[in-house]
């Protein structure tokens, strides 16, 4: 994996860069502090579906006007590591000051501004809100506040955030998934900390509905044999992952869950019609099956018996399922 650098973003290109910052980061209006020639770069590393940005530039303020967010929407929330120089955070109503060393989370569906008052270095981790599935609400609670890396989650995110901002490029494409959703999660953590009680009533709530609608998804399209874990996350405008973890107390993985759909629907039709129905084969690529043999093993697995001797055997249900 290896950084993809900033195209023109070298002395005097403050719109180029600018223009890099948008296409990387969220749009922003980028004003010089300074007169004289402008040095800046910006580089990226993608870990999954979280990216990796090191910003580096003479003194220059960055602002996302409300302007901006209605024309340019960016659905994501960053962490900011200063790693040199001083800035000033503002957003939703607070102002800090960040110091080298010092992180804060920027939602960027929201205005702001940073004001970086001196030549700094910035690393950036941009997650996607779907990915991070955390309320605005409550990313709101630790917007435009500095997180020291000295206690509770800031102690662990902060560091991991420093060291891939040194090792990121040399790390392989697997391996950077899995640290991609690693630091999602501790971030969701961090917002969750600091988040009301109340706060865990509605995130439950709004996990219950997305489960409930990624049921009826799934009941509406089992004859798609295409139908599976990746196809349902992008219909949800998820993450896999997060589609997976929806499940896990649901005692049964979305793949299986699938299969046993199916399998129940094809041992509905072979009942309800007996010897008039179609052939065992029709049924199962109807229901979403790409081959026999594989439709026999999982009726087999879910019944007990292979489906030749559920046809025209069994009660007009789906009869006793093993557990």
């Amino acid at each position: 994996m290896h950084p993809d650098p900033a195209r023109d973003a070298g002395t005097g290109h403050l719109a180029a860069w600018q223009r890099e910052v948008g296409l990387r980061l969220a749009a922003v209006k980028a004003g010089r502090r300074q007169d004289g020639p402008f040095e800046a770069s910006l580089t990226g590393v993608p870990l999954g579906y979280v990216r990796l940005l090191s910003l580096e530039a003479d003194p220059v303020r960055l602002s996302r006007t409300p302007g901006l967010v209605e024309s340019a929407p960016a659905r994501a929330v960053a962490v900011v590591l200063q790693e040199n120089g001083h800035a000033a955070l503002t957003q939703d109503g607070r102002s800090t000051v960040l110091e080298p060393g010092q992180a804060a989370v920027v939602d960027l569906r929201r205005p702001f501004s940073l004001d970086e008052r001196e030549r700094f270095r910035l690393r950036v981790l941009r997650v996607p809100d779907h990915a991070l599935d955390v309320p605005a609400h409550s990313v709101r609670r630790v917007t435009g506040r500095a997180l020291s890396p000295r206690d509770g989650v800031p102690a662990l995110l902060v560091p991991l955030l420093a060291r891939l901002a040194v090792t990121a490029g040399r790390i392989p494409p697997s391996v950077a998934d899995a640290l991609g959703g690693n630091t999602t999660d501790l971030l969701a953590t961090l917002v969750h900390d600091a988040s009301d009680p109340d706060d865990d009533d509605h995130a439950g709530a709004a996990r219950d509905r997305l489960v409930r609608s990624v049921l009826r998804h799934i009941d509406r399209h089992l004859g798609d044999p295409d139908l599976g874990p990746e196809s349902i996350a992008a219909a949800h405008r998820i993450s896999v992952r997060y589609l997976h973890r929806l499940f896990e107390d649901e005692a049964v993985t979305v793949s299986r869950l699938v299969q046993r759909r199916r399998v129940e629907e094809c041992a509905k039709e072979l009942a309800r019609r007996g010897s008039v129905s179609a052939t065992v084969s029709a049924v199962s690529s109807r229901w979403g099956f790409h081959s026999p043999a594989h439709f026999s093993r999982a009726f087999k697995a879910l019944y007990g018996h292979p489906p030749g001797r559920w046809r025209g055997a069994a009660p007009a249900t789906t009869g006793t399922v093993r557990p």
